[in-house]
């Protein structure tokens, strides 16, 4: 984690929340194995975003409900990121078994 200035968190409680956060996702979606997404928190930003393709959450100063948040939101994208393509290759699938269906009906 870096802040930009002088700013300070909590780092143990930083920990906790992530920790946290990563075991509701993972408890949400019947995860296995865990999620746990390296995440860098940048405090000093302009606004309080999520930039996905760095997996950093910035924040304008700490705040716990937003890093929480942003913990959330990293950690089921990374999720999903996993499971994307396991997910797209059923899609085609059924709609193969869906197209045969209909052939054979014909």
């Amino acid at each position: 984690m870096r802040a930009k200035g002088k700013q300070t968190w909590p780092a143990a409680e930083a920990q906790k929340i992530y920790r946290s956060a990563c075991a509701v996702v993972q408890r949400e979606f019947s995860a296995n194995p865990s999620v746990a997404p390296s995440v860098t928190l940048v405090l000093g930003a302009d606004k309080n975003e999520v930039e996905f393709g760095q997996q950093e959450i910035r924040l304008k100063k700490w705040d716990r409900n937003a890093f929480a948040q942003g913990v959330v939101m990293v950690a089921f994208g990374d999720l999903m990121r996993d499971r994307r393509a396991a997910m797209a290759r059923r899609a085609v699938t059924w709609a193969d078994q869906t197209l045969e269906v209909e052939r054979a009906g014909h």
